[in-house]
């Protein structure tokens, strides 16, 4: 067998690298964050001409200077894991802009290859490139391919094979930036080299530039190597800085990028592009952003492609939803047939058949969400849509990109704000980064669903549509006003300017769009049905321990034998009686009664309901009983098991086994609940601390548990605040009636 190559997969965002890497890798892949960073590593292995090649797929980025945490990802992956080749994907529409971060390889030395990519849709705009004068110009071999087809894939990677098999190492490539900073370049060189400063990582005239370029990470490496040789060579940037600023007002990183641009164009211009059509032509994609992007049908567009996105996730997820609802109650009627009665059936069909089903009934609908939100943005047009509320966003101290994790955590109803999180991953400020993913929460996903339906349907009946309407309008002001006072205060800083490419449209391909979904699926089932499962037993446990005191049980017991003798069919009093064809109806009510009087009795004498009862000396200024503080104490662990737990804390007084009331109904009739209740109770559920998942993955996207804490803390208390204000006005105006 022979040793596989290692090749890593660089170039600009929308440049086609996942396209090709899905392409290469299929299943035979695996996702994880690099060392210290939440930057996504993806990584996986391929055969071509019985060579096996590992690949890695580095981050989009335009640049190797460390100004954001993908361009240092990707630098220090290449730098540190010295891949045998660097394949750069190339965007042959956009050839000079792509090709900066060409230049920018060369001078690092590293061996690559150019994978010029889009070929097809230069060609549709009227543009021709010479690949082999290009990689004449370059110095390093340039293939056409179409990553998404898979055309020129075999050629790319017989080169690739062949490059990587050549002993003749890369040698980095001299560029020349004008008088002033070549001579500081040229003094710089001997220090660094005479000091060994870094060149056992990188080439001493690389370190020069990096120098020039104010780099952080390689002036922080340089200062803990020799700090006073670092002091020294600062001093000459420092000087041909002030030269450069007295008499052409520009730094030197802006001359560094000049150069490198004019080095593409003086390539390019040596027969390597020809245009068949000139003048101002507008392409499709030109033509298409007229339209979704203008200025009020561009809004109204989104909007209804939202709606379509959710109608279609909601309409065909039904029947699956219906399916797997059925299949685990055949398995938890299958349990309750096997096992007898007893704490070992109860954990099983309470704590883990109905956690898990709980969680896994989303599935199909997050499956869908992610098919839906793959054909946008593999088609390009969520880019439109970050540039759409770029506007409004940055007003409230956020990024344009921040409206993909609001809208993947429930923007519109739905979702889950796991993936939300994840998302805020594509964000390069790291305070707008915790701004967005300290206020995504706040928006309605999937778990919160059901019980915005509960308690709409129970109190708001006559204009459901209304309120749910209101309740994601509410969720959309809440979350960006709290982004506004966190960037004024715990997070304030300079908004950072919304640059961004507009990728052309594209019709996304099968495959693309099954390997997106399917990894964005299962992250959320092996994410959160895990975790959900620990949960669900654990809040039965607590929801069912210490029991009743022996005392209290007999004392119940006795109550049931009483009833039972009156109706002369006396019982073992080591079994409960249960309501029989021989009993009157008042006698089974009464059975029932005293059955639902001993539950409530068990429910408070529980770890869930002491704790519940402990929390009402509070929770009353928000109009909350102790059985609902049991369900908002379950909510803390999973939204999903708010509705369940809010089954059981008020399955209770229930005298007619035929004609039981649905839990809506028993919340309506309760008289601890009203409207205003019910709306305390919405604007609570809605905005509190989020489900124990999401605050391991803010802790894990953040980095430190000190957000995920804040986060509990800060949504919990202004939820309360809120609900609070809303009972007590409400009450004070008679609205309560």
């Amino acid at each position: 067998m022979k040793p596989s190559i290692n090749i890593a997969l660089a170039g600009n965002p929308n440049a086609g690298k996942t396209t090709l890497f899905n392409r290469l890798t299929g299943a035979r892949r695996h996702v994880g964050n690099y060392p210290g960073v939440t930057v996504e590593k993806k990584e996986g292995i391929f055969t071509h001409n019985d060579q096996d090649i590992r690949v890695t797929d580095l981050p989009g980025t335009y640049s190797l200077t460390a100004y954001s945490v993908e361009e240092l990802v990707a630098r220090d992956f290449i730098v540190n894991e010295q891949p045998d080749v660097v394949v750069d994907i190339v965007d042959a529409s956009n050839l000079e802009r792509n090709l900066y971060l060409s230049c920018q390889f060369l001078e690092l030395g590293v061996p690559m290859v150019i994978a010029l990519n889009m070929v097809d849709v230069a060609e549709s705009r009227g543009i021709e490139i010479n690949a082999g004068k290009l990689s004449q110009l370059l110095g390093v071999p340039v293939v056409p391919i179409v990553a998404r087809s898979g055309k020129g894939l075999d050629e790319l990677f017989d080169v690739v094979i062949e490059t990587a098999k050549q002993e003749k190492s890369a040698q980095p490539v001299l560029l020349r930036y004008g008088f002033d900073l070549d001579q500081t370049i040229r003094k710089m060189i001997p220090l660094i080299e005479d000091n060994m400063l870094l060149t056992d990582q990188y080439p001493s005239r690389w370190i020069a530039l990096k120098f020039l370029e104010d780099d952080e990470q390689i002036l922080e490496k340089a200062r803990q190597k020799n700090d006073a040789v670092t002091q020294l060579l600062l001093q000459y940037c420092e000087t041909v800085t002030a030269h450069l600023q007295q008499t052409m007002d520009v730094y030197p990183e802006a001359v560094i990028a000049d150069h490198r641009y004019g080095y593409i164009k003086s390539i390019l211009h040596q027969g390597v592009v020809s245009e068949k059509f000139v003048g101002d032509r507008l392409y499709t994609s030109d033509k298409i952003d007229k339209i979704v992007t203008h200025r009020l049908l561009g809004p109204l567009i989104m909007a209804a492609i939202l709606y379509g996105l959710y109608t279609f996730t909601f309409t065909y997820s039904t029947t699956l939803v219906d399916s797997l609802a059925s299949i685990f109650a055949v398995l938890s009627n299958s349990i309750d047939g096997m096992l007898p009665d007893g704490p070992l059936k109860s954990m099983i069909i309470s704590g883990a058949i109905d956690g898990v089903g709980g969680v896994l009934g989303f599935v199909p609908i997050i499956m869908f969400m992610f098919f839906g939100i793959a054909v946008l943005e593999d088609s390009g047009y969520l880019a439109r849509v970050a540039f759409m509320m770029d506007r409004i966003f940055h007003f409230f101290g956020l990024h344009g990109s921040s409206v993909m994790p609001f809208i993947v955590s429930g923007g519109i109803a739905g979702g889950c704000a796991v993936p939300g999180v994840m998302a805020t991953r594509t964000l390069r400020s790291p305070k707008e980064r915790i701004a967005t993913l300290l206020t995504v929460p706040f928006m309605n996903c999937g778990a919160k669903l059901p019980v915005l339906t509960l308690l709409i349907g129970a109190f708001f009946s006559a204009h459901q549509a209304r309120y749910m309407f209101l309740a994601t309008v509410a969720a959309w002001l809440v979350a960006l006003i709290s982004a506004k006072f966190l960037r004024m205060t715990v997070l304030r800083g300079e908004s950072t300017p919304f640059v961004m490419e507009l990728p052309p449209y594209r019709f996304p391909t099968i495959r693309g769009l099954v390997i997106h979904t399917w990894e964005r699926t299962w992250q959320y089932i092996k994410k959160a049905g895990t975790v959900i499962l620990g949960i669900s037993i654990l809040l039965w446990a607590m929801m069912t321990y210490p029991g009743l005191p022996k005392e209290q049980t007999v004392d119940f017991e006795q109550q049931r034998q009483e009833v039972m003798a009156n109706s002369g069919d006396i019982q073992d009093s080591a079994t409960t009686p249960s309501p029989g064809p021989e009993l009157t109806q008042k006698q089974q009510a009464a059975l029932m009664l005293i059955n639902n009087q001993e539950a409530q009795a068990a429910l408070k004498n529980s770890i869930a309901g002491r704790i519940g009862i402990a929390l009402e000396s509070v929770s009353r200024f928000a109009g909350f009983d102790w059985r609902t503080n049991i369900a908002l104490v379950g909510g803390f662990a999973a939204k999903e098991v708010i509705v369940s737990t809010l089954g059981t804390a008020y399955s209770l007084g229930d005298v007619d086994p035929i004609n039981s009331p649905t839990l809506k109904d028993r919340l309506a009739s309760d008289p601890n609940w009203n409207p205003v209740v019910a709306l305390a109770a919405l604007a609570f559920i809605m905005f509190y601390a989020p489900c124990f998942v999401t605050i391991v993955c803010i802790a894990r996207e953040a980095g430190s548990w000190k957000w995920a804490f804040f986060s509990m803390g800060f949504n919990t208390v202004f939820a309360f605040l809120l609900a609070t204000a809303i009972y007590q006005i409400g009450m004070a105006l008679g609205l309560g009636g």
